[in-house]
């Protein structure tokens, strides 16, 4: 029998998180944040060029300085979007948590640092085989929706708290969440999004300087600026908890 479109998404993502768990097996203090590159998604990215490209050297850079200063308590793992970092995980002590983040702000193009480690015990293997599962989950729930592109948003979980990264309107973003809060093994959502309007795309889109666009040069080291906080839509509704704050704050939405 021939398989849905979204089975087929769903075996695909589910391939890949396969294929993270086999690697998760051996001890690491570190791991590094999903940001290769491919061709086909600097075309579709709302990140520029540039960001993308200083996305994945931040990681990198950013595994070094944490190996550096590693000890056998330390799992952290770097994730950047839009220069941006997020750095979750496990250390032994408050001090390896705040020595981790002020070894990462120095790399060169970190324009912020937003620290989600944890101080205590280190995530088990079961931990981070189910972790990986639901990343591959959630990005097969938006995969399969037809009113939002999945690749607005990079998705990174922690013993079932799940991350959103991506640059998105208030709309994609609140919907974003909804579907992620759907998916089974699902905790609690963490939003880092850079809200913008749907004008700012549009400009984007057309080649202007939209929400993604800064210094094209990887070796710029000039941080983007904040996007101004959108008003709150005039519907008479109370405004969902889920919205993410243009600045690029942590905005926690749990499971309900």
């Amino acid at each position: 029998m021939t398989q849905t479109p979204t089975l087929q998404r769903f075996a695909i993502a589910l391939t890949a998180s396969a294929a993270l768990a086999m690697g998760l097996g051996g001890c690491v203090p570190l791991v590094v944040g999903a940001g290769a590159v491919g061709a086909g998604m600097v075309a579709t990215d709302r990140r520029s060029s540039g960001a993308q490209l200083d996305d994945t050297t931040i990681e990198v850079r950013g595994a070094a300085r944490i190996r550096e200063i590693a000890n056998d308590n330390m799992n952290v793992t770097v994730t950047s979007y839009n220069r941006q970092v997020l750095l979750t995980g496990t250390v032994g002590a408050e001090a390896d948590k705040r020595r981790a983040e002020e070894v990462v702000a120095k790399v060169e193009n970190v324009r912020s640092v937003v620290n989600e480690v944890v101080v205590g015990p280190g995530s088990s293997i079961t931990d981070r085989s189910n972790d990986a599962f639901i990343t591959s989950k959630v990005k097969a729930s938006l995969l399969d929706q037809k009113d939002i592109f999945a690749n607005t948003f990079k998705v990174t979980t922690e013993r079932g708290v799940v991350y959103l990264m991506g640059i998105a309107t208030r709309r994609e973003t609140d919907r974003a969440s909804s579907i992620t809060r759907g998916v089974d093994g699902v905790r609690k959502v963490v939003l880092l999004v850079q809200v913008v309007s749907d004008a700012e795309l549009k400009e984007a889109a057309s080649g202007g300087t939209g929400a993604s666009s800064s210094s094209s040069s990887s070796s710029s080291g000039v941080p983007l600026p904040p996007m101004a906080p959108l008003p709150p839509a005039n519907t008479g509704a109370p405004q969902a908890p889920t919205t993410a704050p243009a600045s690029g704050g942590a905005v926690t939405s749990p499971v309900r």
